[in-house]
């Protein structure tokens, strides 16, 4: 089973993604800040990481540096799921190592979950 690490601080999304993704069969693990979910990284292995941008304490984008910088966690992919659109937010995110961008506002929970499935196929095949 994989396992994903969901890092989201508005309680009711984080509640219904957590809900969602593990009726699809993922175990899931879900966190309000960035803090949690780095020291939640430590304690346990992941296979992915959803990660919003806007945080309580540190950013998403300080967050995928942090994970990125340390060998025991830089080949987990990380998947921004976000309502920030802004292109030079997505670029910055994809130039600190991001594998994909998700905005929340133009995506349904169930079109989410086909996302983290398609994103654990492509790594299957290659």
């Amino acid at each position: 089973m994989q396992r994903i690490l969901l890092v989201e601080d508005e309680t009711p999304i984080r509640e219904l993604y957590k809900r969602e993704l593990d009726l699809a069969g993922f175990a899931t693990d879900a966190f309000a800040t960035g803090k949690d979910g780095l020291v939640a990284l430590k304690a346990a292995q992941y296979d992915l990481v959803l990660l919003d941008i806007m945080l309580p304490d540190i950013n998403g984008l300080e967050v995928l540096q942090t994970i990125k910088q340390d060998s025991a966690t830089q080949n987990i992919p990380v998947v921004f799921l976000t309502n920030l659109g802004q292109d030079d937010i997505i670029k910055k995110g994809f130039s600190l190592g991001a594998e994909g961008y998700l905005i929340k506002a133009a995506l349904t929970p169930d079109q989410i979950i086909q996302e983290v499935k398609s994103i654990f196929e492509g790594k299957q095949k290659s």
